[in-house]
């Protein structure tokens, strides 16, 4: 297992931007000036280490701090890295008053920087990496993860149509929709022959659950994806909205559930697990008192269906990790560790599948 020291380190602060993902400063300042209130530049460019799919800047200037998101350059699958779609979604979210970092504007024309790209402000706090948060205290650890449940029962709460989203995604069919796209994804990315990701592509389609209620998801929700109020257990900002859309919000919080059951890798590839540690006494709930929240909170059952969720949730993520290791491999990936991402396919495969063998033959209606 990769000491929390080691991904603390790899993942957190900033670096300098490579050559290959280079901005231009002077045509970033002019944008900045007209596009964001009281800018006041010249702009220091730094790129943040996490992240594994669409490169993040930070933008240190006068008058603030910033943070832009953009596409990678060069070729990209089909219908990923879609920022625009993160702009619309945190805009919405912003103006409900869901803990979103306030965006600015969105600029399509790649003639500016390269890349469709937008920006948004910094939001201060803490990113913590491990699951089980190295060095806070037990009541800590229980108070941020009770944050995280009800943010994301909030964001389940919300009405896709108040809130002008209610042509984001399909309403019906997410799971089925998920699966041929990430099964699509992986068969074009996928370096090496992984049995377990070849049977789940046939399984899956057999073994949906049944539909739920459509909701905005979130698609990535988990703890590293989020800011930690400097001064609390606060949710201080929701990050990476790109896989958000419409649909079934019990496939989106059982993605989060995963971390309780992710096998743990000793390269750090980007993935954190629960498994292993002793939960009471780090003050962590275990999975079925977290559950047993999620559902008091919106109303939603999650048990039923529960191994099929993960099956497919780890297939998923499977897919996901296939892809950042062919962006490594192509030279366009925004983080350093990408090309570990290779060593987690089959492991979350082999995972996925434990799920889909002890769902047996539970399907959907």
């Amino acid at each position: 297992m990769a000491e929390a020291e080691d991904r603390q380190e790899a993942f957190s602060g900033t670096r300098s931007v490579p050559e290959r993902l280079a901005l231009d400063a002077a045509r970033l300042d002019g944008w900045m000036a007209a596009h964001v209130p009281l800018y006041r530049g010249p702009a220091e460019i730094a790129q943040f280490r996490g992240g594994q799919s669409n490169p993040t800047y930070l933008v240190t200037a006068p008058s603030g701090r910033y943070v832009l998101r953009r596409k990678p350059p060069g070729a990209l699958l089909p219908s990923a890295h879609a920022v625009d779609r993160e702009f619309r979604v945190q805009k919405a979210l912003g103006a409900a008053g869901f803990p979103v970092a306030r965006v600015h504007a969105l600029e399509e024309d790649a003639a500016v920087l390269g890349t469709t790209f937008y920006v948004m402000d910094h939001v201060p706090g803490r990113i913590v990496w491990e699951p089980w948060m190295p060095g806070a205290s037990t009541e800590e650890r229980a108070a941020t993860y009770d944050a995280m449940n009800a943010t994301l029962a909030q964001l389940h709460g919300f009405d896709p149509e108040a809130l002008g989203l209610g042509d984001f995604g399909r309403p019906t069919g997410y799971v089925a929709r998920q699966v041929k796209r990430w099964s699509q994804q992986y068969q074009a990315s996928a370096a090496e022959p992984v049995a377990a990701m070849d049977r789940l592509i046939e399984w899956l389609p057999e073994h949906l659950p049944p539909e739920g209620p459509a909701r905005i998801v979130h698609g990535d929700y988990r703890l590293d994806n989020l800011v930690l109020a400097p001064d609390g257990p606060r949710i201080a900002a929701v990050l990476d909205w790109e896989l958000a859309t419409l649909g079934d919000p019990v496939a989106d919080f059982t993605y989060h559930l995963m971390q309780w059951h992710m096998p743990p890798d000793a390269r750090g590839a980007g993935t954190a697990s629960l498994a292993g540690r002793d939960l009471a006494a780090l003050g962590i709930p275990h999975l079925s008192a977290y559950v047993a929240r999620y559902e008091a909170r919106t109303g939603l059952s999650v048990g039923a269906h529960l191994d099929v969720y993960l099956a497919f949730n780890f297939f998923r993520m499977a897919a996901i990790l296939a892809g950042v290791a062919a962006r490594s491999r192509a030279g366009n990936a925004a983080s350093e560790q990408a090309a570990l991402s290779a060593w987690q396919v089959r492991p979350l495969a082999e995972r996925a599948w434990s799920f889909a063998d002890r769902a047996g033959t539970v399907t959907g209606p």
